[in-house]
């Protein structure tokens, strides 16, 4: 059976591992990106990385499949941008530089691209047509799924709905789950390093208001966003990924009333909101599966 390298690259970690062409996961393992030191420095440890791997495997791997931060151009498998979290990240040549130095085929994708394709490959949005994926954490990504393929647009850069303008600021500095720790530690007159998601969300469930507050504040923003897209692209079914979900029994309900709030009846009631299946297992299924489906294996 083939074996695939898969790796993840985030902002705080990379996740990487073996996965076999059943799409089975039969090694994962994690190690701290260190962002701040800058793109080079992430692609030596992505080499150090496949080196490790193909030691494991003695050699025998078929394609190095890649998902990460930033925006990708597929075809030559590099980053052309990249938010401030990752210094010197855009001009990244990933699949050149590994093609070159292990002379194994390897693509290259966005990391909310690889969590859509993951979701409608084997995960909450399998079968679907049409499949907006939203990934909820330091900031809000999204990902457009058309009959199994990523909408990229024109230049790479579709369904960037994190820069979306909204009610005077943009979708992400507002929605994302970074403003809680912001707001509560605000409204209560903390140090912001007192309050990360965690802890406000346990405090909800026991009844503080200003968590639940700025909980439902989020909610609203991420309704409206949610909203706003679905006029757009109509899609059957909205996977909501990123950390932050991890919390979907208390959040589902506040999300989907929103939604509702917003989206005139005809959509809303022919709309599907579900959370993801996949979740820290989204990078590297859906790099795995986007390297298939350029190399036509699927």
């Amino acid at each position: 059976m083939k074996k695939y390298i898969s790796i993840d690259i985030g902002g705080t970690a990379i996740k990487y591992g073996i996965i076999c062409e059943n799409a089975e996961i039969i090694l994962k393992e994690t190690l701290r990106t260190e962002a701040w030191k800058g793109g080079p420095a992430i692609l030596k440890k992505v080499i150090g990385i496949v080196e490790h791997l193909i030691e494991q495997t003695k050699g025998k791997i078929s394609g190095i499949c890649i998902s990460t931060a930033g925006m990708v151009d597929t075809k030559s498998g590099s980053i052309f941008y990249s938010a401030p979290l990752i210094p010197d990240y855009a001009g990244m040549e990933f699949k050149k530089t590994l093609e070159d130095k292990f002379h194994i085929p390897c693509e290259v994708e966005n990391d909310v691209n690889c969590a859509g394709l993951a979701e409608y490959s084997s995960g909450a949005a399998k079968g679907c047509r049409v499949v907006l994926m939203l990934t909820i954490g330091t900031g809000i990504g999204g990902c457009i799924v058309l009959d199994g393929k990523v909408f990229h647009g024109f230049s790479n850069s579709a369904c960037e709905v994190g820069y979306m303008h909204m009610d005077g600021s943009d979708f992400q500095t507002l929605g994302a789950a970074s403003i809680l720790s912001k707001k509560v530690s605000q409204w209560k007159g903390d140090s912001e390093d007192k309050w990360d998601g965690y802890h406000i969300f346990e405090e909800a469930k026991k009844g503080d208001m200003i968590c639940n507050r700025a909980i439902d504040q989020m909610a609203e923003i991420l309704g409206k966003g949610i909203a706003n897209i679905c006029y757009v692209i109509n899609p059957e079914i909205v996977v909501l990924g990123g950390g932050i979900m991890a919390q979907e029994e208390f959040l589902r309900g506040k999300i989907q009333n929103s939604v509702k709030k917003y989206l005139i009846s005809s959509i809303e009631e022919c709309t599907k909101i579900v959370f993801a299946k996949h979740q820290n297992d989204a990078g590297i299924l859906g790099a795995f599966y986007h390297f298939c489906g350029v190399n036509k294996k699927l």
